[in-house]
């Protein structure tokens, strides 16, 4: 009727193999994370923000809100002149700009 002591206290897996069949696998996950998830959009960021600092008069761009112009003038503060139509220009920030449509050849000197 009564279950003995001796069965309630078993011999159970030794400490170090419980750690090593837990770390392992989640280091894995974590380099896995790191690869397929964390480092491509790292990478899009630098391509992101080199395209940013990249800009000057003359590129055509799109704005994060879908309106095409051309770069009037690129300040050093962080801000674009964008015109948008003939005599129309905005100002914005550069996170604005989503992508450089055609660029312009530098000037040669």
């Amino acid at each position: 009727m009564f279950v003995s002591p001796a069965f309630a206290q078993a011999a159970g897996a030794p400490a170090g193999s419980l750690l090593n069949s837990m770390l392992i696998p989640m280091v894995l996950v974590f380099g896995i994370m790191y690869f397929f998830l964390i480092r491509p959009q790292q990478k899009k960021a630098k391509e992101d923000q080199k395209m940013r600092d990249s800009l000057r008069r003359g590129d055509q761009v799109v704005t994060q809100g879908g309106i095409l112009g051309k770069v009037a003038k690129v300040k050093d503060d962080g801000e674009v002149e964008v015109e948008i139509a003939d005599g129309v220009k905005v100002r914005m920030t550069r996170a604005a700009i989503l992508q450089v449509v055609s660029k312009t050849e530098p000037a040669e000197g």
